[in-house]
């Protein structure tokens, strides 16, 4: 199950349940004022990296899906994806899906376009 938010009627990102639940339940342990914010930065091993972090406030570049913000920059790189979290043996974490992403390391957070 999938939530799928459109930005501008061009932009997409889906959500799954888990991921939602998730970004739920951190929100309010960490405040009720502030927002998960996904983002994508320069660097890591294969060019680009994932960023989740908490913000309170949103910059005039940014896009609010639920109590969840991404900047425009951000969207373009991962327009498309899949945001997953995932409960494993060795930990748990969030996981994108990114349908853009020509090649990906290990860690499942550094990537290239």
């Amino acid at each position: 199950m999938y939530t799928t938010f459109f930005m501008n009627m061009v932009k997409k990102i889906e959500f799954t349940k888990s991921a939602l639940k998730q970004i739920e339940k951190i929100v309010l342990e960490n405040g009720s004022n502030k927002y998960f914010r996904i983002s994508v930065k320069g660097g890591g091993c294969s060019g680009f990296k994932y960023s989740f972090t908490f913000d309170k406030k949103i910059e005039k570049d940014d896009l609010l899906f639920n109590k969840t913000i991404i900047d425009k920059n951000s969207l373009d790189i991962i327009d498309g994806s899949i945001v997953d979290y995932r409960q494993e043996m060795v930990g748990s974490s969030f996981v994108i899906n990114n349908p853009r992403a020509s090649s990906s390391c290990g860690c499942g957070l550094s990537f290239s376009v």
